[in-house]
């Protein structure tokens, strides 16, 4: 029988896998539950690999060393039920063609979700208008702007970005993509535009940031992009805090150029005294976007079905690939 170990702390699997996924997961192989509520130690980690043929990760878990795929001579597959998983993945892994599986897809549907959320909220108004209205306003509504006519800049074609191209796809907006992994007839197939950086900068009225978090993004929404983005352009970062230069952010909403949605920081928390939590024209929220409460859930049922497909001779819906890494969150 398949033997399928978990190799995270309880605390954690139990916040994504219902007891309605373990029983999917009982119908598939012998699943071995550990007492661990932690992260587990090298030694537990051996414990559970022994024999193990499909493996199942997520936040905490340790890196899959040399040492502790030999207690697992007949592993498959990593399954891991988070996003990222260059924390996990070891050059063993590849070497003995063990297959991975990441969850980053089910995450990217919950940031993409938010990021339309965040869109939909900021051209209305609603932040002000609410702040308004508790003081005791009606109407000044001249800044409210519909999701119709106007040019939507996404950056980042991954996961999460394709999503949003496909929620915006539902709306009469002209959809602008800059990636440079993507073709213009993979743009067009999504039903965007693929445009330059400068183009994407000049001409969005909404810029929504979705790209991973590498050395060639790093800050690359800075002084001079600023500069080019339009007056009152609402610039959106559900991706990472890295990719914008805070300090040149904070100068330009200080001159209220610009509307900034931010679900991540570089780093976070920010300071308890960071400008942004003052700023009225930034909306601060605590790394949301992803899978939260009950939408962890998600990521269980995403891991089932990876695992579901890998025994049909199916292609996993989240599988990565060693020549992926460098170009992945």
């Amino acid at each position: 029988m398949l033997n399928i170990s978990f190799l995270a702390g309880n605390v954690t699997l139990n916040r994504i896998f219902h007891d309605r996924h373990l029983e999917q997961l009982r119908q598939l192989g012998n699943v071995r539950l550990h007492n661990y509520d932690q992260a587990l130690t090298t030694s537990q980690l051996a414990e559970q690999l022994t024999d193990a043929d499909i493996a199942i990760t997520s936040w905490g878990s340790r890196e899959l060393t040399e040492d502790l795929l030999a207690h697992a001579p007949n592993l498959k597959a990593v399954l891991h039920a988070a996003g990222t998983v260059k924390g996990i993945v070891t050059p063993e892994v590849w070497g003995k063609g063990i297959r991975v599986s990441s969850g980053a897809e089910a995450l990217g549907i919950g940031v993409a979700e938010t990021a339309l959320g965040l869109t939909i909220a900021s051209l209305k108004d609603m932040w002000r208008l609410s702040q308004y209205m508790r003081e005791g306003g009606w109407g000044g509504t001249d800044r409210v702007t519909e999701l119709y006519g106007i040019k939507v800049g996404v950056v980042g074609a991954g996961n999460a970005g394709r999503h949003y191209v496909k929620l915006m796809r539902n709306f009469e907006v002209e959809l602008l993509l800059y990636d440079p992994l993507v073709t213009e007839e993979q743009a067009a197939a999504m039903g965007a535009t693929k445009v330059s950086f400068q183009q994407l900068l000049t001409q969005s009225n909404v810029i929504s940031i979705h790209a991973p978090a590498l050395p060639e993004t790093y800050r690359m929404f800075n002084d001079d992009a600023f500069g080019l983005m339009k007056d009152d352009c609402i610039l959106i970062n559900t991706a990472r805090g890295a990719i914008i230069d805070e300090a040149a952010l904070v100068q330009h909403l200080r001159r209220g150029r610009l509307f900034a949605c931010l679900d991540v920081t570089d780093p976070e928390p920010p300071a308890v005294d960071h400008p942004f939590r003052a700023l009225p024209n930034v909306v601060l929220l605590p790394h949301i976007a992803g899978s939260v409460n009950n939408g962890l859930y998600r990521l269980g049922a995403f891991t089932i079905g990876d695992l579901q497909r890998l025994l049909n001779g199916e292609p996993m819906r989240g599988e990565v690939t060693e020549a992926q890494l460098h170009t992945i969150a």
